[in-house]
C-alpha cells in the first residue's frame, strides 16, 4: 500500500459531472462524453474499479448517473515492455527456492513504470534470480507483492513462484504480518502513543496525495490503521507551552497497507516526516537553542522522506517457517537522529 502496499502508477484522471440529461446508464454517456474511449472499455475500466463518482467505486455500468455527481475515471498507463535484468547492487537477507528478502536502499524504485524502465528492484532480481520470479505481478513486476516507496528505505518480501505469491498475497489481505516502520517527523504528535484510524483517499487538489476523509460516515476511500508510539523528541519548538517537540522519532506499525499511508497519517497529525517532499513540504522546521541553526541546517538538507521499514515478520506461506527479520537504520537517517538529539 503502501509505505506501501497498494501503490500504483496514476495514469490519466479524467473527471466530469453528471448533466440532467446524462441518460441512463452511466457506461454509455461516459463513452458518448469521451469519444476515444469504447463503451466495451468504459465496462472493462469499471469492472476493473477505475470509476467513482463522489469518491465512491461505480461498480456496474448499468448505472444511471447521479446527477451532480463528479465521477473521476482512471486510464492505467500503457502496460510498459517487459524489463531487462541489470546487475545492479541489492543487499539480499534471506532468499530460498520460493521468495527473496531484500534490505531496500533510498532511491531505488520498486518496479519499472513509463518513463523509468531501469534502476528498479525488478530489474535487479532479475538478474539475480532469472526466470524464477512470479508471474502473477505482470510483465513488468513479476514477483512483487507489496510495495514501499522509492526514496523509502527497508524490508521487502518479493515471490519466486505463483504458489509464494498467492500465500504472500492472502497474509496481506488479512494484514497477518509483523512491519514496523522508524519515522523521524517535524514536530510530534499530541499524544505520545496512539492508533490513527481512518479512510484516506486521493486528494482532489494534488493527485499524488492521499488525504483522511473528513466525513467518518463517508464510504469513500480505504479503510487505513496506523499505530504508533514517540520513541525519543528532541528540543523545544520556539514561542510553544513546554511539551512540543522540534521533531521525534516514532514506531510505526502498520495494520493496513495503503498506498502513502504513514506519510498521509503524520501530515494528518500535524507531524509530517522529515524530508517529505509531497506531505511535508510547507513546514518550516522550528527550534530553540544554541544547536538550533545546526539542526534546522539537517533537516533542510535531509535528501528524502526520513522513513525505514525496519521490520517484517510473517509465516512463511509455504514451508510455515516463523520469519522476522530487522534492518538497521540507515546511515542518513542515523546522522539525523545524531543532529536532533543535540537540541
Amino acid at each position: 500500500m503502501s509505505d506501501q502496499d497498494e501503490d500504483f502508477e496514476t495514469g490519466e484522471v479524467r473527471e466530469a459531472i453528471a448533466p440532467a440529461d446524462a441518460g441512463d446508464r452511466v457506461d454509455a454517456w461516459l463513452a458518448k462524453l469521451w469519444p476515444d474511449l469504447s463503451r466495451s472499455r468504459v465496462q472493462g475500466l469499471i469492472g476493473a474499479g477505475k470509476l467513482s463518482v463522489d469518491g465512491a467505486p461505480v461498480t456496474h455500468a448499468k448505472d444511471k448517473p447521479r446527477v451532480g455527481g463528479r465521477y473521476e475515471l482512471l486510464l492505467p498507463p500503457p502496460e510498459p515492455a517487459a524489463p531487462q535484468p541489470e546487475n545492479l547492487p541489492i543487499n539480499v537477507v534471506f532468499e530460498d527456492a520460493h521468495l527473496v528478502i531484500v534490505d531496500k536502499a533510498s532511491g531505488m524504485a520498486m518496479h519499472p513504470a513509463p518513463g523509468s524502465m531501469r534502476g528498479t528492484l525488478v530489474n535487479a532480481l532479475l538478474a539475480h534470480c532469472g526466470d524464477s520470479l512470479s508471474g502473477i505481478g505482470g510483465v513488468a513486476r513479476p514477483g512483487i507483492v507489496h510495495r514501499i516507496d522509492k526514496d523509502t528505505t527497508g524490508l521487502v518480501v518479493v515471490a519466486k513462484h505463483d504458489a509464494a505469491h498467492t500465500g504472500l498475497a492472502k497474509l496481506f489481505a488479512k494484514h497477518d504480518l509483523e512491519r514496523v516502520y522508524y519515522a523521524v517527523t517535524r514536530g510530534a504528535p499530541k499524544e505520545r502513543v496512539g492508533t490513527i484510524e481512518n479512510r484516506l483517499v486521493r486528494s482532489s487538489e494534488d493527485r499524488r496525495k492521499y488525504v483522511v476523509v473528513r466525513d467518518p460516515k463517508s464510504e469513500a476511500g480505504k479503510h487505513a490503521i496506523t499505530q504508533y508510539w514517540t520513541i525519543e523528541s528532541f528540543g523545544q519548538q520556539p514561542e510553544t507551552s513546554a511539551g512540543h517537540p522540534a521533531a521525534a522519532l516514532l514506531e510505526c506499525r502498520l495494520h493496513t497497507g495503503r498506498t502513502h499511508q504513514i506519510r498521509a497519517h503524520l501530515a494528518h497529525l500535524g507531524c509530517p516526516l522529515i524530508g517529505d517532499p509531497l506531505y511535508g513540504k510547507q513546514r518550516a522546521f522550528k527550534a530553540e537553542g544554541p544547536h538550533a541553526a545546526e539542526a534546522a541546517e539537517a533537516v533542510a538538507a535531509f535528501p528524502r522522506q526520513a522513513l525505514h521499514a525496519a521490520v517484517l515478520g510473517f509465516v512463511h506461506p509455504i514451508t510455515g517457517q516463523e520469519l522476522r527479520f530487522e534492518s538497521e537504520l540507515p546511515a542518513d537517517m542515523a546522522a539525523l537522529l545524531i543532529t536532533l538529539r543535540k537540541l
